[in-house]
Order: structure tokens, then C-alpha cells, then sequence
């Protein structure tokens, strides 16, 4: 088969949670640690960094990779979800999975696939591995795809484990506090291997050291070790001044723009420092190289991107509470720059949209929609929330016809902002 034919019949015959939901979720790791056997454990083949949290956690995953790059290692880089190309899941030194792979590895593991019934993530965690051993990479950087504990990403022992924040999402799945969530994603924690802890929190910390004790891995909070003095957005990067706990002072412009950026950043850095102090050979030059190029050297997208002008249209793929509160934030710190922003928004229904609706600026004008997803929140719902908040709003039943009609609206000082679901922004983009 064609690769078009291979994708097709993955997603057909195996179910993926971006898709379908909850009912995508296989209980436990067997299924991978079966893969893993068949393939013959791939991953112990190469370094690996496990990267989990709430939010944040594509963007820190992206930004070590690029640091990585830049200091020369061959660095592989597994995420998830792609906003437009399957293969942009899968990554050697930027560069996607040729789909010429995609087809070797289905045709010599299908009738096994077949057999074991695996979720679309176990196969492509996988298809990750054993493509990282085949392309000779030196270091990988996975990211968990939900929770930590029973991810199939799990199967790894890392070098360094990094959790960015917890925040109430897939609530239905890890549990309804900070806490559970938490006892999740500490899950990732492995024996005597250290742990970078991204933001403090009273509910969590207590969480995340007890598991560290357990495991006897040495766990630093970034923000105990790092603090920013100073960020400014220049429209391209953000320039940030960091102070290190020992007085060092490090300056460097960061790529990826947006508030939670800024956070971020000390998560990255912290990683950085840790992955140095176990023998990673990387220097300042190499940190600011790849923090100064991120999209460049991994291809990363989404995030407060903008991507055309006159008017500006900015996405972002925040689309939880915890990761809209920041939005919203950026929105209102921006909006002295415009005449007037337009937000094309849609959800999926299980991301607790009514409450998300309730934290969207007031004086912008709102085009919601629905992406081409069984879990998107219909738009005349999200519509009927708007109106329920006194939102300036209307809707419309695609992303194009929303897009196209804020197009239109807008004038050349406006802004024109696409958010709310990783769907919304991959249909546009």
C-alpha cells in the first residue's frame, strides 16, 4: 500500500484519542511492552528525556531538542498531537519521518498489529523507537502523550525526567485534583534518575518530592534554582534576562513569544542545567543558539505563531483552562497595539468549554466554530455560552467559513486571533 493507504488504515483500524476520545485508551502497558519485545527494546539503544505536564510540555519538549541540536548531538524528537502531518509526530534533528518508514514499519509489524489490537499511540510510540535506532540518534526527546504513570511513552528509563505544571485537564482520566493529577505525572519519575519540576504549587509539591524519595531521583523546582529578571516581547523573540541561584546572569532571546512562554523558559533552562551536571556537553553558545531557534531547528508550530500580516492572525493551541487563562492574559496585554481582535474559536466538547468560555476577553469580537472532529463542541453551543457572557458573537459550522469571515471583518490594525482546539488552528493552518 501507498503511505496515503497505510495512514488511512491505522486511523481506520486503530483508535486514536485526538480522534475519538476516551475510548481510544488502553488499560496498562502491555500492549506496548509487547511492541517493545517485537521491535527489540529500540529505546535502550539511545539517551532519552521524558518530558510531562499539563501545558507546556510540547513547547519544553521542542526548545531541549533544538538546545540539543544546536550542541551537535542527533537528537530525536517524539510528539504529539501533529496539527497537520502525521509525520510531524516523528522527528530526527528537525526533519520529519521520511513516509517511506511509515510504510516499512506497517509492513513488516502488521499482522502482529493486527493480532494485538493496539491503541494508534502505542503503534506510533513504536514506530518512534525503532525509527530513532534505525536513523542512528544520540539522544531522544519524548513527549507523554496523557497522564504519565500508564503513558506508553513509559517504557523508557531517562536520563532526566521533566514535568512542567499540573493543571485540571482529561480530568474523566487522571482524576479531579491537582493532587491525583499529579500522582499521575510523577509516575514518570524513574529510579536515581533526576527530575526537573516546572512550577511549584502547595497541592502538587508535596506530590511530586515524595515520589522523588521513593525513587531516590534528585528533584530540583526550577523556579528555586532560576529566576527571570527581565522579559520583553520585540515582536519576534523574547528577550529574557535569568539569574541562576549561584549569580550567574544568562540573557537570551527565545523564540517562542506568548506569557507561558516565560514560564517555560525556566523549565527549559533548569533541564538544561540538569542534563549539563550529568555529562551532556552543551554551552551557553549552544543554549542561546537553540533557544533563538526553536521553529528553525524542530519545526514546531502553534504556538502565539503569527502568521500573516495586515491584519495580523496569531494562533495559539492552548485550549484548557489552565492554558486559556494565559491567553486570555496575552490578549488583554496586546490589545493596546490594535484597533480591534477578532478570535476565531472552537473546542472539543470535553475541555470543559463553558468554563473556558467564561474566561475570554470581553471587548473582542468572537467567530466560533468547529473543526472536523466527532469530539468538537458544536459552534451553535459555544455560541449559546457566548451570549450567555454578553460576548459580541456569532457562529459558523467550519473553521474556513469563521476564518474567512474574520478575514473579512478585520481591518489592516486589527488582530485576528485563531484558538480554542489544536484542531481549529491545524484547519487553518
Amino acid at each position: 500500500m501507498t503511505y496515503e493507504q497505510i495512514l488511512e488504515d491505522i486511523y481506520n483500524r486503530f483508535p486514536a484519542f485526538s480522534k475519538v476520545g476516551g475510548v481510544a485508551l488502553k488499560e496498562g502497558l502491555g500492549n506496548i511492552e509487547a511492541i517493545d519485545v517485537r521491535l527489540g527494546h529500540p529505546h535502550r539503544e539511545f539517551k532519552t528525556i521524558h518530558v510531562a505536564g499539563t501545558n507546556g510540555k510540547g513547547s519544553v519538549s521542542h526548545s531541549i531538542a533544538a538546545v540539543l541540536q544546536a550542541a551537535g548531538y542527533v537528537v530525536g524528537l517524539y510528539t504529539s498531537p501533529h496539527l497537520v502531518d502525521f509525520r510531524e509526530r516523528i522527528r530526527v534533528d528537525g526533519c520529519m519521518i521520511d513516509k517511506d518508514e511509515v510504510v516499512r514499519f506497517m509492513d513488516n509489524h502488521d499482522m502482529f498489529m493486527y493480532d494485538l489490537k493496539p491503541s494508534f499511540f502505542e503503534i506510533t510510540t513504536g514506530m518512534a523507537m525503532d525509527y530513532f535506532r534505525r536513523m542512528g540518534v544520540e539522544v531522544a526527546v519524548i513527549e507523554v502523550g496523557l497522564g504519565g504513570r500508564l503513558d506508553s511513552t513509559n517504557i523508557i528509563t531517562p536520563d532526566l525526567s521533566v514535568i512542567t505544571n499540573i493543571g485540571l485537564d482529561h480530568t474523566q482520566y487522571l482524576g479531579d485534583t491537582l493532587e491525583k493529577i499529579a500522582e499521575e505525572k510523577a509516575g514518570i519519575i524513574k529510579q536515581g534518575r533526576p527530575v526537573v519540576i516546572g512550577e511549584r504549587h502547595p497541592e502538587t509539591e508535596g506530590v511530586f518530592i515524595k515520589a522523588a524519595e521513593r525513587a531516590e531521583a534528585p528533584i530540583v523546582f526550577a523556579e528555586d534554582v532560576l529566576h527571570l529578571l527581565s522579559c520583553t516581547d520585540n515582536g519576534e523573540h523574547l528577550k529574557a534576562e535569568i539569574e541562576h541561584v549561584s549569580g550567574m546572569k544568562f540573557t537570551a532571546n527565545f523564540s517562542l513569544r506568548g506569557l507561558c512562554q516565560r514560564k517555560n523558559l525556566l523549565t527549559i533552562l533548569a533541564a538544561i542545567d540538569e542534563l549539563r551536571a550529568i555529562g551532556y556537553e552543551i554551552a551557553d553558545g549552544d543554549i542561546r543558539n537553540g533557544l533563538a531557534h526553536v521553529q528553525e531547528l524542530t519545526g514546531l508550530q502553534g504556538r502565539w505563531q503569527k502568521i500573516s500580516s495586515g491584519p495580523d492572525v496569531i494562533v495559539d493551541t492552548g485550549h484548557n483552562e489552565h492554558g486559556v487563562r494565559l491567553i486570555a492574559q496575552q490578549l488583554e496585554e496586546v490589545k493596546k497595539d490594535y484597533k480591534q481582535i477578532h478570535i476565531v474559536w472552537g473546542m472539543c466538547a470535553d475541555k470543559n468549554p463553558e468554563d473556558v468560555v467564561k474566561l475570554l476577553p470581553r471587548d473582542a469580537r468572537y467567530y466560533f466554530t468547529q473543526a472536523h472532529t466527532k469530539r468538537a463542541m458544536p459552534a451553535a453551543d459555544l455560541y449559546e455560552m457566548g451570549l450567555a457572557q454578553n460576548l459580541n458573537c456569532h457562529f459558523y459550522p467550519t473553521v474556513e467559513m469563521a476564518y474567512n469571515r474574520a478575514l473579512r471583518s478585520a481591518e489592516a490594525g486589527d488582530l485576528v486571533f485563531v484558538g480554542g482546539s489544536n484542531f481549529v488552528v491545524a484547519e487553518v493552518l
